[in-house]
């Protein structure tokens, strides 16, 4: 894209929305939480609130959870400037019109699973597939993400390790500062960390 259709392109689009994705319980909502802190308004329903799962709330848009079916998704400037939660597996279905910096949580699949796996216990749900079945979907779907992210002219993704950014918040703190334009409280978002959620450990 020349600088030119480039700097069109990002005036029509205004300020970009800032996404948080990445597959269910990855810290997702951790990241939501240093946002908040860091000082960036959050786009959040609170129609689902804090269980035992996630005990300092989800930070979720019901509304987002129909992306992939809606035809009608302008809701979704009302989250230029903002932050919005968005499911790794709805990322392919943001509208064009808006730019968008999102911070991609990944985590180890194997705790990815295990987390999940005890929240389907905590509500009473089957497990849907075989842990080996859907260990090789993920790392599918995350290879996509990538790729999805390179196509499309406004994305720009960056990577957290939820692991990292328990043991240093601090640091994860700083880079995601950084991605964002560096105008956040830093130490505010480290302070959001709980390691103590860290409840899925691998090994």
């Amino acid at each position: 894209m020349s600088f030119l259709s480039e700097l069109f392109r990002s005036r029509r689009a205004g300020e970009p929305v800032i996404i948080v994705s990445g597959l269910p319980r990855s810290g997702t909502s951790m990241m939501m939480k240093m946002l908040e802190g860091g000082g960036l308004p959050i786009l959040t329903d609170q129609i689902r609130t804090a269980d035992i799962d996630n005990p300092k709330g989800y930070y979720e848009y019901e509304r987002v959870k129909d992306l992939e079916k809606e035809t009608d998704k302008s809701y979704v400037r009302e989250a230029r400037g903002k932050v919005l939660k968005v499911i790794s597996f709805l990322l392919k279905d943001l509208p064009d019109e808006n730019d968008y910096r999102i911070v991609f949580m990944r985590r180890d699949l194997s705790e990815v699973l295990a987390s999940q796996n005890k929240m389907l216990v905590n509500r009473g749900e089957a497990n849907p597939a075989e842990d080996e079945v859907m260990t090789e979907a993920y790392m599918n779907h995350l290879a996509s993400v990538r790729i999805l992210a390179k196509k499309r002219d406004n994305f720009e993704m960056l990577e957290v390790r939820y692991d990292s950014a328990i043991g240093q918040p601090a640091g994860a703190a700083a880079l995601v500062n950084k991605f964002l334009g560096g105008k956040l409280d830093e130490s505010k978002m480290a302070a959001t960390v709980d390691a103590g959620l860290y409840r899925n450990r691998r090994g």
